[in-house]
């Protein structure tokens, strides 16, 4: 499913136009982008929850050359399925 296979989805089952479904999707995610930049979690009961993990610096390795390179420390979105969504995936 893409945005605009969503944004109909939602449109459908909220009784919305396809204008403001697309509006309430796009607040959703700049919502959580927004949450997630600032360092906190967005946790949808049921659903799951949305964080900010820790990818410490680490030794790689380049395919081309074979060349051992850096990679830095970063923070990376996770996200960690809730009870509801693995009850439903699981059916």
């Amino acid at each position: 499913m893409n945005k605009s296979e969503l944004v109909a989805a939602v449109a459908e089952s909220a009784g919305l136009s396809k204008a403001e479904a697309g509006r309430a999707v796009d607040a959703l995610t700049g919502a959580v982008t927004t949450a997630l930049a600032s360092g906190d979690t967005v946790a949808l009961i049921g659903f799951g929850t949305f964080g900010v993990k820790a990818r410490a610096a680490r030794d790689g390795r380049n395919p081309q050359t074979g060349e051992t390179i850096k990679i830095a420390a970063a923070n990376i979105p996770g996200f960690k399925a809730g009870a509801g969504l693995k009850a439903a995936v699981a059916k």
